[in-house]
């Protein structure tokens, strides 16, 4: 078995976090996480997860501004209503979600037995 190419290999970016290179992917995207020299990987983690909780709330401000207008009569589209509940409901699912794989993964790190 030939091992000398694994002499070259430069350990110091071996064990780095990938960057996600996609049209899809925006700056402004919450669950981006990029690696920057100033912060360690669980503070891109953490601020990530505050985000996504920020908008979580901005949905649900905004299906409750949204069903404030229709009950007042400033808007007739229960149409927006309804869109805006669903996407306060998708929202609040998806940060349930995370916070639940969030969860078994640190009950399964303080379980591992050394």
């Amino acid at each position: 078995m030939e091992i000398s190419s694994l002499f070259d290999v430069d350990l110091s970016t071996a064990f780095q976090a990938p960057k996600i290179s996609s049209p899809l992917v925006s700056e402004s995207d919450s669950l981006l996480v990029e690696d920057k020299a100033e912060k360690s990987a669980f503070s891109n983690v953490f601020d990530s997860a505050v985000n996504l909780v920020r908008q979580t709330n901005d949905y649900s401000n905004a299906a409750e501004e949204e069903e404030i207008k229709f009950a007042l009569g400033e808007t007739d589209s229960i149409h927006d209503v309804q869109i805006a509940q669903q996407k306060a409901n998708v929202a609040l699912q998806y940060t349930v979600a995370v916070r639940d794989a969030f969860l078994q993964g640190y009950r399964e790190i303080m379980n591992l037995q050394f």
